[in-house]
């Protein structure tokens, strides 16, 4: 891999890294970009996820301020997203691809649609101690479970997924669940990049410079989402996911 293309990642890592900070789609950006460089589609998809540990470091280092108060929800659902993590690399290495292909658009289209819904958002305090006292029910489990799954299977959309899950179940505003958003995926992500290093075909010239990008960029993008407006910037994020749908819809049906 020459000069050339490790500069490309790089660019491609930061641009990903905000990306996926704000609105968990770094792996519509990153992943072309490892196939542009001339990574078959395996080794291009397992490289993207251990590099994307570094943009999760970056997006949780910014995140710090809105996860005040999320101690209990981390420690509640972060097993869960661990368990799903791993879960979903063992089926990336193991299974065809075919009926996740078919599912995934339809799921990150009604997610980015629901990213839309309006709601009443608490104030920050309230938020932290309904948190503190109220463990996630079931349903949210089970939903996190499943993206975390998604997420070391392939992962892309799986943000835009999880941001819906959050904000509709729990009371937080966009910005703090954004930062939960990124320390679930982050440890789903975390997992799987273990399981690659071990058994998956890691391209470890394209990890490097797509990593430092992404921890650049990923260290940006909760900036971005605490300064920016929280209704244009959901609609923006709903708009790139719808974006996504299409694209694996056409992919998946074409």
């Amino acid at each position: 891999m020459g000069s050339l293309d490790s500069f490309f990642l790089v660019l491609a890592g930061f641009g990903g890294g905000i990306v996926g900070s704000v609105a968990g789609l770094a792996s519509l950006v990153s992943y072309p970009a490892l196939l542009a460089v001339g990574l078959p589609p395996v080794t291009a998809n397992v490289s993207n996820t251990v590099a994307l540990v570094f943009s999760s470091v970056g997006s949780v280092w910014g995140s710090r301020p809105e996860l005040t108060g999320q101690r209990a929800r981390v420690r509640h659902l972060g097993y869960v997203a661990v368990a799903g993590g791993i879960t979903g690399a063992v089926l990336l290495l193991a299974t065809p691809s075919n009926a996740f292909a078919l599912v995934v658009p339809w799921l990150i289209g009604l997610a980015s649609l629901a990213i839309l819904i309006p709601r009443r958002p608490v104030a920050a305090s309230d938020a932290a101690r309904m948190a503190a006292h109220h463990p996630p029910g079931v349903v949210v489990v089970i939903c996190v479970f499943l993206v975390a799954v998604y997420g070391g299977y392939f992962g892309a959309g799986a943000g835009v997924v999880l941001l819906a899950i959050l904000l509709i179940t729990t009371a937080e505003v966009l910005a703090r669940s954004n930062a939960m958003k990124n320390v679930l995926l982050g440890l789903a992500n975390g997992v799987a990049a273990l399981f690659f290093v071990a058994f998956g075909p890691v391209h470890w010239a394209a990890v490097i410079p797509l990593a430092v990008g992404f921890l650049v960029g990923g260290r940006l993008g909760p900036i971005i989402v605490r300064r920016a407006p929280a209704g244009p910037l959901r609609a923006i994020i709903a708009c790139c996911g719808l974006g996504l749908a299409v694209h694996l819809g056409l992919d998946a049906y074409g």
